[in-house]
């Protein structure tokens, strides 16, 4: 009879042991919910502003210097008429089309551009 009770009981543990192996743990996250997260999931997406494609300068016909950052995408340009000096924004509807801003006028490529300047007939000028 003891023989019995100790296998029963050595049974009993050994399910036990088993039952235990079958057991799924869940994970408890302890942050508080984001109570922005369903505005951004309908969000729009944000679109990043253009890369510098390339920067040079530029000696123009009447012998200034004009610096030219072009952008990728080929719609903004940022115009410098002094090395460090404040840019003049450049833009474009489509590309390929000239770059304008109040009085500039801006076609060409980082070798060699026509520009137009408030006051000043346009011109050429080359890198």
């Amino acid at each position: 009879m003891k023989s019995t009770l100790i296998q029963t009981a050595a049974a009993a543990l050994a399910l036990t042991l088993l039952a235990g192996c079958e057991q799924k743990t869940e994970t408890v996250d302890g942050r508080a919910p984001d109570p922005m997260a369903s505005q951004l999931a309908n969000a729009a997406p944000v679109e990043l502003p253009p890369a510098v494609k390339a920067t040079s300068t530029f000696r123009c016909k009447d012998n200034t210097l004009v610096y030219v950052d072009f952008f990728s995408g080929d719609k903004l340009a940022n115009l410098r008429t002094e090395k460090g000096g404040t840019a003049v924004a450049l833009k474009a509807e489509n590309a390929g089309d000239p770059l304008v801003a109040d009085g500039y006028s801006l076609t060409g490529d980082p070798k060699a551009i026509t520009l137009t300047r408030p006051g000043k007939p346009a011109q050429s000028c080359k890198a």
